[in-house]
């Protein structure tokens, strides 16, 4: 099934899309609190301006977590409470913006896939690990509303995310899938195709990043600008049952958004 297609946006980019979104009440995702460090900074000036632009946004909205350095498999605890911490902290601002989910990165690598059967304990710990994290800010994220998405960064198997989510089994922990990073897996590592990506999550899909890639580096290009097979992508998520938030997640050429979206809807009407 195929939900309305949105977009990813900054303080710095969003004005020349942000009409149009809340326009047509399309989904949209605020990047701003990725960085690493600015949460120990004073935001409000960033939360003021996004609450006066979106005074007339009724669509999802949903938050890209911090993620440089915060791997949700560290096994040192004093790390994980850090890590906890900083989780809590951008959940504070998903509260104040009305945001339904937040996007949160995988701590699965190819090394991990290789070696399970060298090292059988690795997976399991890392799974343990992402629960004691994840434990407060599930627990929190229950309380406002909003569900953590666990997106694929470095996995070269699907099923790895899958097995952390039903082992943690939180109803407010899913999983999301980014086209670029699947493509880039398939190319470098022979991971799966971007399409098995999106059917190996089943019911649990609940977001997506759409953006394109050349299979060399994270381009974050306008989808339909790299080599990704975007009917086929397009198609597996028409079967899905579990209705994603689709967002298109660019660098640059913010002003083509619409022409892209109207690129995908066509794909997904046939």
């Amino acid at each position: 099934m195929i939900s309305k297609i949105g977009a990813a946006i900054t303080i710095n980019n969003m004005n020349l899309v942000i009409e149009w979104l809340c326009n047509e009440n399309r989904p949209l995702e605020i990047q701003d609190f990725t960085h690493p460090n600015i949460l120990t900074d004073d935001v409000s000036s960033i939360l003021k301006a996004y609450q006066k632009k979106l005074k007339s946004h009724n669509g999802i909205r949903g938050l890209h977590g911090p993620f440089f350095g915060l791997d949700l498999g560290n096994p040192e605890k004093v790390f994980q409470n850090i890590i906890s911490d900083r989780l809590l902290k951008v959940l504070e601002i998903c509260e104040q913006i009305n945001a339904q989910y937040l996007v949160i990165h995988s701590p699965f690598s190819d090394w991990m896939k290789l070696n399970r059967l060298q090292y059988p304990i690795v997976q399991p710990n890392t799974i343990k690990c992402m629960g004691d994290i994840l434990y407060a800010p599930l627990q929190r994220a229950s309380e406002i509303g909003c569900t953590l998405v666990l997106e694929n960064c470095d996995d070269t198997d699907p099923n790895m995310r899958m097995e952390a989510i039903r082992d943690i089994d939180h109803a407010n922990l899913k999983l999301s899938v980014d086209t670029g990073h699947a493509q880039l897996v398939h190319c470098n590592y022979r991971a799966p195709a971007v399409v098995d990506f999106i059917s190996a999550a089943e019911d649990r899909l609940a977001h997506v990043h759409l953006q394109d890639v050349d299979g060399y580096a994270d381009r974050h290009w306008h989808p339909g600008e790299g080599i990704i097979s975007w009917q086929a992508v397009m198609d597996e998520l028409r079967k899905s049952s579990s209705n994603p938030h689709l967002i298109i997640e660019i660098r640059q050429n913010m002003h083509r958004l619409p022409e892209t979206v109207r690129f995908l809807e066509e794909m997904a009407r046939k």
